[in-house]
């Protein structure tokens, strides 16, 4: 009797339609190229023959060689496997041990190389028939350990299956060619001549011509696009170029579906069911990017740039063929570029055309009232922006941040006496931490949502009309002391109540009372923004020194300097009240004022 071989056992296997855990966690897509295996048959150098299994559409990755019974957690998917057999002929061997108890006088027949081929063709004798042996015998047993290799291969994710010639067997043995077909698993002969190293080479040469292949196209791409996006009808034309270089359909779609244009050869109505889909989940604040698969095509959706909470973005989706990968690379750099075309930029020129005429009205005599309709909103709110120290945001990161053009430095206080009929609170631009230049002031729509930056203390007005901007200045200028003196990211100012006291007082006899009141400070700016900006820090020295960005000590000397001149008592709680209702009713008077 021959030494006993290394038995392997034909245990259960899982059905190709139920791959097992190792094969069920290959979810990543092969990093190479595919290469067809029709390629590698068309090669008369390697000699390959296919002789089972599904003859199109097939690609292949890369190679793994593998003599292993069970090779499965060495698979990564993709891969043409090669073996030589041995590992059958270690299974024929240890079912032969174990058929040789009951076969008789007829055993000597399959004993002599233990090669599956010998097994399947070559057994004669008095033997009884697979069926009919106690123990399942050689052929049935036989028959399943292949049927399960091959079964656990396929769920594994190989492509095809190279069997060598020699030395081991001479023939592919015939069951393995029924269950490649049964199973769906492409078999190819590899003959003696062809080494399997010179098929792993021929696998990476045909990998590396694809590679190159692939950057070809995507750089050709990349040119095409570039260049339609320099055309005058540039977005219609980005899509022309993507559908010619993804070889699919594109499109540019809203959240709700509509069409803004597409190109490509026309999809079906499931393709743009299931893309209208995509372009409103990726619009509406989902993620960036989205992706679909149907039998014949794999969609992927980009969400342009300019979404935010309150702005639904337009959607490039691109159908293309599931196994493409460079279309949809390709699909990335449009998607980049229909962004800088179809995002908020690209309504700039308009829109500055619309304030500089705005501005030209202006120049010419035009009330601000005449100009609001050319501003775009009917509501605005002032915002004044001042740079921590330890910031690098620029100006223009704060205008994006903002989502708004129109940002300018705040300009420095001429120094003298302010006239009387304007002499409210807040009306001189006191010194700052930083120099005044480091101030910004923006105009933003009302309907923008505005939260604190980092890097910047913001201070906002209430949304006003455009005739009532000037006001809104000082309140955001005030907003911005107490959020400097409070250390806080962000102070709004809060209109008051229209149902409030101020409601109870005509506004003539208010404004005349506010400035008899205050006559005697109306010479001096200095005095009333201290007095403004003290009172609304409830009388509070350190943060009102912060505010004005001068001394403690001179904040305490203009205070007693203003209860000289007004001759009151300013730690009377009826006292500031008034005072402060009449700051106040000045503030608003001067908004009123043409």
């Amino acid at each position: 009797m021959p030494q006993q071989q290394p038995q392997v056992p034909p245990a259960p296997h899982p059905s190709p339609g139920a791959p097992g855990p190792a094969a069920a966690a290959r979810t990543v897509p092969p990093s190479t190229p595919p290469v067809a295996l029709s390629d590698l048959l068309a090669r008369t150098d390697l000699g390959l023959r296919q002789i089972a299994g599904p003859r199109e559409g097939v690609a292949i990755h890369w190679v793994h060689t593998s003599e292993m019974a069970d090779p499965v957690p060495y698979l990564l998917g993709g891969e043409m496997l090669l073996t030589a057999g041995m590992h059958l002929a270690e299974a024929a061997s240890g079912t032969e041990e174990k058929a040789e108890p009951t076969a008789g006088a007829g055993a000597d027949t399959a004993t002599a190389a233990g090669t599956a081929a010998e097994v399947d063709s070559d057994a004669t004798g008095p033997s009884p028939a697979p069926d009919a042996s106690p123990d399942g015998l050689l052929l049935g047993s036989l028959d399943a350990y292949l049927d399960g290799y091959v079964a656990r291969t396929v769920a594994a994710g190989a492509a095809a299956l190279g069997f060598g010639i020699a030395p081991v067997h001479d023939t592919v043995p015939r069951a393995l060619v029924a269950a490649c077909d049964r199973h769906g698993l492409p078999l190819i002969e590899v003959p003696p001549a062809t080494p399997f190293t010179a098929v792993e080479s021929a696998v990476w040469q045909a990998v590396t011509e694809a590679r190159h292949r692939e950057l070809t196209r995507l750089s050709e791409a990349q040119r095409a696009l570039a260049a339609a996006a320099a055309r005058p009808d540039p977005a219609p034309a980005v899509l022309r170029a993507l559908a010619r270089h993804a070889h699919g359909w594109t499109a540019l779609l809203s959240p709700d579906g509509t069409e803004h244009g597409t190109a490509g050869p026309p999809p079906t109505a499931a393709c743009r069911a299931a893309a209208a889909h995509l372009a409103g989940v990726v619009g509406r604040g989902g993620p960036s990017s989205a992706t679909d698969t149907l039998p014949d095509a794999h969609l992927t959706a980009y969400a342009l740039t300019g979404r935010s909470p309150r702005r639904e973005a337009p959607a490039l989706v691109v159908a293309a063929h599931p196994l493409d990968p460079p279309a949809h690379t390709i699909a990335g750099v449009a998607a980049v570029l229909l962004s800088l075309i179809t995002g908020p930029a690209a309504n700039a020129g308009q829109v500055g055309a619309d304030h500089s005429a705005a501005l030209a009205e202006l120049l010419l005599g035009a009330r601000p009232a005449e100009i609001g309709p050319l501003l775009g909103h009917p509501l605005w709110a002032v915002v004044h922006a001042e740079p921590r120290r330890d910031t690098t945001a620029s100006p223009a990161a704060l205008a994006a941040a903002l989502d708004t053009p129109l940002v300018a430095r705040c300009p420095t206080a001429a120094p003298g006496p302010t006239p009387p009929a304007r002499a409210e609170a807040g009306s001189e631009r006191p010194t700052a931490p930083h120099p005044p230049s480091s101030a910004l002031r923006a105009l933003v729509p009302a309907d923008h949502e505005l939260t604190g930056h980092p890097g910047w203390t913001l201070g906002v007005s209430e949304a006003v009309p455009v005739t009532e901007l000037p006001a809104a200045d000082r309140h955001a200028a005030s907003a911005l002391r107490r959020a400097l003196a409070g250390r806080v990211p962000l102070v709004q100012h809060r209109p008051p109540d229209p149902h409030g006291i101020t409601a109870l007082v005509a506004p003539s006899d208010a404004r005349h009372h506010a400035q008899t009141l205050l006559a005697p400070l109306a010479d001096s700016s200095a005095l009333l923004a201290t007095l403004h900006n003290w009172l609304s820090l409830h009388g509070n020295w350190d943060r009102t020194a912060t505010a004005l960005g001068v001394h403690r000590n001179t904040v305490r000397q203009r205070v007693t300097r203003i209860a000289s001149l007004l001759d009151t008592d300013l730690d009377d709680p009826d006292v500031r009240m008034e005072l402060w209702f009449a700051l106040r009713t000045l503030d608003r008077g001067t908004a009123q004022e043409p």
